[in-house]
């Protein structure tokens, strides 16, 4: 029986709705590959908050006051500032790609132009 956001095990209840939704997608599909389900509910938390992480740790190029700002997703404060767009873009892409996580990238409007992912 695939588990859902109504029907999920026990271990699960705590986790938030990403989190939780997240890990049931990764428990149902390691127990269609045959793995036990204590074992594939443990994994799949794992990797749940995992992902969660990575998520958390992107980078966004967004505009400032004073030009372009690279930011951490869910960050108050801006990490850098540049005075175009280019030198913020050329700083967010290497720092993306050392750190190996994605990039989301803003129009002038605050909407998203494009991601990029630096993950190996």
């Amino acid at each position: 029986m695939a588990w859902n956001m109504n029907n999920y095990p026990e271990s699960m209840k705590n986790l938030e709705g990403p989190i939780k939704q997240k890990a049931i997608d990764v428990a149902n599909r390691l127990v269609e590959e045959g793995y036990e389900e204590g074992r594939s509910i443990a994994i799949a938390i794992t990797q749940a908050q995992k992902w969660v992480g990575e998520q958390t740790s992107q980078y966004h190029l967004v505009p400032h006051t004073n030009g372009w700002a690279i930011k951490r997703a869910n960050a108050e404060k801006a990490s850098y500032v540049f005075d175009t767009k280019a030198k913020a873009l050329q700083k967010a892409q290497s720092l993306s790609s050392n750190q190996e996580t994605s990039l989301v990238i803003h129009k002038q409007d605050g909407t998203i132009e494009r991601q990029q992912n630096f993950a190996h």
